[in-house]
């Protein structure tokens, strides 16, 4: 069971919060199950998008007490499972952390490898497409994470 799960973007603010917050809706969140996220690049204590938000408020989830935060050893090597949009993210984690590796994938990897393009700074039609992606992605790990 993966009791420690962190979702990986570029600034967290966008993707890996909506991840986040998804995969806690869609888990329950139960006790002794952390579900968290950060950036490679974050936006430190910066909310989630407002975009972002807004978009998952209207498919029923709440991330308004979302704030970024950076990417750090002691996370990758908390967590026993990282799930990061693309694939340049992975590499970077792997150059910060070598033994992330067999414990860090692509959201996407079970939707054959797709990568979650960043919606910042555009308009809600990107962030609508990203949170199908993101919803996708999250449904096809569901299986694995053994609720």
């Amino acid at each position: 069971m993966f009791n420690n799960i962190l979702v990986v973007c570029v600034g967290n603010i966008c993707r890996s919060p909506m991840a986040e917050y998804l995969l806690k809706e869609k888990l329950g969140n139960p006790t002794g199950r952390r579900i968290e996220s950060a950036g490679i690049g974050a936006l430190v204590d910066k909310p989630a998008d407002d975009t972002a938000q807004a978009v998952l408020r209207d498919n029923g989830v709440d991330a308004s007490t979302h704030r970024a935060r950076q990417v750090t050893r002691d996370m990758l090597a908390e967590a026993d499972l990282i799930l990061a949009m693309e694939d340049r993210h992975l590499k970077h984690l792997y150059e910060m952390a070598p033994q992330t590796r067999g414990k860090a994938f692509l959201l996407g990897k079970w939707l054959d490898g797709q990568p979650i393009p960043d919606p910042y700074r555009q308009q809600r039609p990107a962030f609508e497409h990203v949170y199908q992606l993101i919803d996708q992605a999250t449904d096809a790990w569901l299986r694995y994470l053994d609720k």
